[in-house]
């Protein structure tokens, strides 16, 4: 039986661009245009426009305290400044990862809750689980977010709505009117570079699409391209790199946990930042052009040691790129390792994090 998916807004327009479509997270989604090598550029060097309808967006207002929204988290929803927005994790009892989120704080009583397309679902049952007052609501399907990024995503956006996008700093976001409707310009984005997440009406997105892309200097890029742009900078993804059988410890992520507040999940992570993990994440680069894959195995001295759970090739390192799990001993960097798969073998030495440090994520 083919898989029943979802459809953004934009799909229509995906396949009029000819866009090679495949199923991400039970949508229908644009894996390439013109190709994920010319896009991946397009991004690094311009602006690239990305439809991401298929995320997840929740509402709540109330008391973070009284309710219990304070404890879903792994970081402190109260302390989120009005108009800034922080990254974390929704948990599970044994601190696996149920999904990695951003929370934007809209007002005092009032937050705006981003997370994965496939996970949207469980987050929405797994949060409402966890409240006990407050008004939380799913907006996803009345939300359109579209991402444009890339060095020249500032100067696109300042032409055509104003120079006070231009003012926004990392990780702050702004309401402002866009088309006639509210909409919330975010300086985030999942490239390493410059860029801004614009969450507005479903109704409204395709209007914005289309304006977009009038400007000769914004192309549409598709998920191919935004999987190597974020591997190129370390960004972990939901489903691959992280999971519900994954602890922030083991993907190396504990620092977006905190442990002086109380949260699901917390004693699980002491106690096993007590024992230590059986598993850690590393980094590495191959030896040559070839790319590891997901599931390839990663050995050492003959044996499997681990699995690759995200790998591309880098155009910017001009190389193999990609991350996996390994036993601790072996993750200090320039350990050597073997990417091995059937008839391929890749010689790769664990590396730091990020692998491409040149972005303009921060100009």
């Amino acid at each position: 039986m083919s898989e029943l998916l979802q459809a953004t807004p934009i799909c229509g327009r995906h396949r009029a661009l000819n866009a090679l479509m495949a199923p991400f997270g039970g949508w229908d989604m644009p894996i390439q245009y013109e190709g994920i090598i010319a896009e991946h550029s397009w991004c690094r060097t311009k602006a690239s426009l990305f439809d991401i309808c298929h995320m997840g967006e929740f509402l709540f207002q109330g008391d973070f305290e009284a309710s219990g929204l304070e404890d879903v988290f792994t970081f402190s929803v109260k302390t989120i400044p009005v108009g800034r927005s922080r990254y974390g994790f929704l948990l599970n009892e044994q601190g696996g990862i149920i999904d990695d989120l951003i929370i934007f704080r809209l007002a005092e009583d009032k937050v705006m809750i981003v997370v994965n397309a496939a996970t949207a679902p469980k987050d929405f049952a797994a949060i409402k689980e966890r409240l006990r007052g407050g008004v939380f609501t799913d907006i996803t399907a009345d939300t359109g977010k579209l991402d444009i990024q890339g060095p020249l995503s500032r100067d696109v956006l300042t032409g055509l709505f104003g120079g006070d996008i231009a003012t926004i700093p990392y990780f702050k976001f702004v309401t402002m009117t866009i088309l006639g409707v509210e909409a919330i310009v975010s300086r985030t984005g999942y490239t390493g570079e410059l860029g801004y997440e614009i969450f507005l009406p479903a109704a409204k997105v395709c209007e914005l699409w289309d304006l977009l892309l009038k400007d000769e200097r914004v192309k549409p890029a598709g998920l191919g391209a935004r999987d190597v742009l974020r591997l190129e900078v370390g960004y972990s993804l939901y489903g691959s790199d992280i999971d519900e059988a994954t602890t922030p410890l083991e993907a190396g992520l504990e620092g977006f946990v905190n442990f002086n507040k109380s949260f699901i999940g917390k004693e699980a992570l002491l106690k096993a930042k007590e024992q230590g993990t059986a598993r850690q994440k590393v980094a590495f680069e191959v030896a040559g052009r070839r790319s590891p894959r997901h599931h390839y195995e990663i050995c050492s001295g003959g044996a499997v040691v681990g699995s690759v759970t995200s790998g591309v090739f880098s155009p910017m390192l001009g190389r193999g790129i990609g991350i996996g799990f390994v036993t601790p001993e072996l993750a200090s960097v320039g350990t050597p390792l073997i990417i091995s798969h059937e008839r391929v073998s890749m010689e790769a030495t664990v590396c730091e994090l990020p692998f491409f440090r040149g972005g303009s994520v921060r100009a």
